[in-house]
């Protein structure tokens, strides 16, 4: 059995965990107490993905939740989103996510939201931790014990705020024929009806709730070949791709051409800043120097954050900006929520098809195309920030940025290497012009890792 150090792994997208290895009840009702002590024994909201794990680990969520004398609020399996939405709308002071995203199925995680539905930043999420390091609870008497009341309205609210910032019956006159793989995850439970709301002819593959993933479920082009397939063979119009907790987009054209998860948040960026110029839009680090051209099309601000939706999170919400998310296909549209949401994506998508008249792949052949190549390495050890340490001193002609992990860039090429928050691995990513370029670029840095692994 691995260390809990290998692979626990804590950080600014909660905490994940190998089921039946480090993150077991034990670890999950000392983490709830934690954070159930945290909000003072307030509202919270829980919710979970299709995970077969996820049932197991809601009732030490439950019981540590009761136990400080939490009021919970039990979506059980909804998309992230729609928890997030929900601890708005329930003016809740916080919520919990069981899901374990992108991760493998043997995979599990909590996520933490405060009271307006983001995630804890750092330092609110290092007071929480503080108390679960500690065993300093907040326990709660025989008569102060909280209570469990059942929330199914979240699937219906959250359409109902979708179809509000799109013109509906504009995407339903052109009866759009949509393929949607929801990877047997809590997409399947929601966006079939959001699809049908907006009038397309809906073909779903893998959109049985049960959590049995038909694939891996990182929505990459790797593991989208049936999907792929499938919008070719019945001539539809575009495909749609989520991960089990729905908040990341992958979109397919009507070719069968996997377009990609980086341009859900460039097609809507173009389309919302080509609406509101001058806007402000925010991204993260690892995401294409395509929204550089398209801020700049538009005369808009752009700011780039750390990886992690919290970050692009707050940074919109502090400088207002309109549009944005990260180029892992997660679309953040804060009229909304300002949270990473594929049902917005799909809405902005189709709004746009709509009214420009366009295919998906006439709109994407508009967005400056880069080629984008990511790898990732194993660690070994929990070495990574002494290899982005050794790796400064080569940045060499480009230029350097340290803002996550380190970033390289020159006219029309970047390079991008950090830690990863939510795996044991390294990131590479690399973009250029050209494809050649950007392999080599990737080869060239994933060597030099490699012979700093030892460190």
């Amino acid at each position: 059995m691995s260390s809990t150090k290998s692979t626990l792994m804590i950080g600014v997208s909660g905490v994940r965990g190998v089921i039946g290895d480090t993150l077991t009840p034990e670890v999950v009702t000392r983490l709830c107490m934690a954070f159930g002590t945290y909000m003072n024994g307030g509202r919270v909201v829980v919710g979970r993905d299709t995970r077969t794990s996820g049932l197991m680990i809601k009732h030490s969520v439950l019981g540590a939740l009761l136990a400080t004398g939490c009021e919970v609020m039990d979506l059980d399996i909804a998309t992230t989103p729609t928890c997030a939405l929900m601890v708005e709308e329930l003016k809740a002071a916080g919520g919990v996510i069981i899901t374990g995203s992108h991760n493998p199925v043997q995979w599990n995680a909590l996520k933490f939201l405060k009271s307006n539905g983001v995630f804890l930043n750092d330092e609110e999420g290092k007071q929480m931790l503080n108390a679960y390091y500690q065993n300093a609870f907040r326990t709660a008497s025989w008569d102060g014990l909280g209570s469990v009341n059942n929330d199914y309205n979240g699937i219906e609210i959250h359409i109902k705020k979708v179809l509000d910032i799109v013109d509906a019956d504009l995407i339903r006159s052109k009866r759009f024929k949509v393929v949607l793989d929801s990877c047997n995850g809590a997409g399947a439970v929601i966006t079939p009806d959001l699809l049908s709301e907006l009038g397309c002819d809906v073909e779903c593959i893998n959109c049985e709730p049960n959590g049995n993933f038909a694939h891996n479920p990182e929505p990459t082009i790797v593991n989208l070949k049936e999907l792929c397939a499938k919008v070719k063979s019945t001539n539809s119009d575009i495909g749609f791709a989520q991960d089990p907790d729905a908040d990341r987009l992958a979109l397919i054209d009507h070719t069968g051409h996997y377009i990609g998860e980086e341009y859900s948040v460039c097609l809507t960026s173009d389309y919302i800043l080509r609406k509101n110029p001058g806007k402000t839009a925010v991204v993260n680090m690892s995401t294409t120097i395509a929204m550089e051209d398209i801020c700049r099309k538009y005369k808009s601000k752009l700011i780039r954050t750390k990886v992690g939706e919290v970050h692009v999170a707050e940074a919109m919400l502090k400088e207002n900006g309109i549009i944005g998310g990260e180029g892992n296909g997660g679309v953040m549209y804060p009229l909304v929520h300002p949270g990473r949401d594929s049902l917005i994506g799909i809405a902005l998508v189709l709004q746009y098809m709509a009214e420009s008249g366009k295919s998906i792949r006439a709109l994407s052949a508009e967005i400056p195309k880069y080629f984008i190549v990511k790898d990732k390495i194993n660690l070994t050890k929990n070495n990574g920030f002494k290899i982005m340490g050794r790796l400064k001193s080569e940045a060499g002609k480009f230029k350097l940025e340290t803002i996550d992990g380190i970033s390289l860039s020159a006219r029309e090429v970047k390079v991008n290497i950090r830690p990863s928050n939510t795996e044991p691995i390294i990131r590479i990513f690399a973009e250029s012009k050209s494809e050649a370029k950007s392999k080599k670029l990737v080869a060239d840095y994933k060597k030099k890792v490699k012979a700093l692994m030892n460190i």
